[in-house]
């Protein structure tokens, strides 16, 4: 009975040192999403508040209240480039899901070296995108193969890609669907293997054909893999940056600017951090609204 009591202590004991440790490891991380995440963010929040210029120095950094925010519908590029931004997920969205739907479905039922032509059309995805989208440009150029075939089934005056204010934007969603392509259909590839064989046979069974287990037995039964598919797409198409900076720069006459990218000249070419900053917080919420909706909408259509 004297023992006890000390074998509790020495419990309790361990137990803190065990959890020390775990802390212990976990701290340099803390400290670092601190340091590169959370401090930049709330940082971000407060500027988003004031006119702050990068060059003024933190001496002249002075809240306007609301101001930045106000300001937002009566800029014209910011306008623009919020409806670059719909225009390029509304369409990158769901041609993305159909198409690597399609790849995934005929890789699955069609293909022999199913694990060869999923590695083949991974490629992109894990390629530098800087480096994609240089090539892109080249194929895209006026000298490019894309242009000369064109010339050669007969199209005297093939457009200027990535010169034309009106084709720009479709070439580097073209560009887009197909560098992530691969990846959702390798993420499609793994929702269909998760469906019970059975299932199929039993349709067989019936008479069905591919096209009525397609529509009847995989849609309704992916409808899980799909949600997550259209929420990382809409996520990443509100957050595109890299190929709009390295193909067209915004250009011609801002027809492929975005959120990101008017975002990043803001900040850094004209240095007007508060602006960019308040921006930024009307990006974030446009993302958290439209995962929102679609978090909530997906019972009405999730039947399994």
């Amino acid at each position: 009975m004297i023992l006890q009591p000390e074998a509790e202590r020495v419990r309790r004991r361990k137990a803190l040192l065990n959890n020390l440790k775990g802390y212990a490891f976990i701290a340099p991380n803390f400290l670092l999403m601190l340091v590169f995440h959370a401090f930049p963010v709330l940082f971000s929040l407060l500027l988003a508040f004031t006119d702050w210029d990068l060059l003024s120095g933190f001496s002249n950094l002075q809240f306007n209240g609301l101001a930045n925010f106000v300001n937002m519908p009566k800029d014209p590029w910011f306008v623009r480039s919020l409806f670059n931004n719909f225009y390029y997920t509304l369409v990158v969205v769901p041609g993305t899901i159909v198409l690597s739907l399609l790849l995934a479905v005929l890789i699955h039922d069609f293909a022999y070296c199913k694990g060869l032509f999923r590695l083949v059309n991974f490629i992109p995805f894990i390629s530098n995108i800087v480096a994609v989208s240089l090539v892109w440009s080249l194929l895209y150029s006026k000298y490019g193969p894309i242009v000369g075939f064109l010339k050669s089934i007969g199209v005297s005056d093939p457009p200027a890609f990535l010169a034309n204010r009106y084709w720009a934007m479709p070439a580097i969603i073209f560009m887009s669907i197909w560098m992530q392509l691969g990846y959702y259909a390798l993420i499609f590839g793994a929702g269909l293997q998760n469906i019970p064989g059975e299932i199929y046979e039993a349709s067989m069974i019936d008479g069905a054909n591919w096209w009525q287990r397609f529509f009847y037995i995989i849609l309704p039964m992916l409808a899980p893999t799909t949600f997550f598919v259209l929420i990382s797409l809409v996520i990443a198409s509100f957050k595109v940056f890299s190929q709009i900076q390295v193909m067209t720069d915004g250009g011609p006459f801002g027809s492929t600017s975005v959120l990101v990218y008017y975002i990043y000249t803001s900040a850094f070419k004209y240095y007007k951090f508060g602006y960019a900053s308040a921006m930024a917080i009307v990006l974030f919420v446009i993302i958290f609204l439209f995962t929102l909706v679609q978090w909530r909408g997906q019972k009405k259509w999730q039947l399994f």
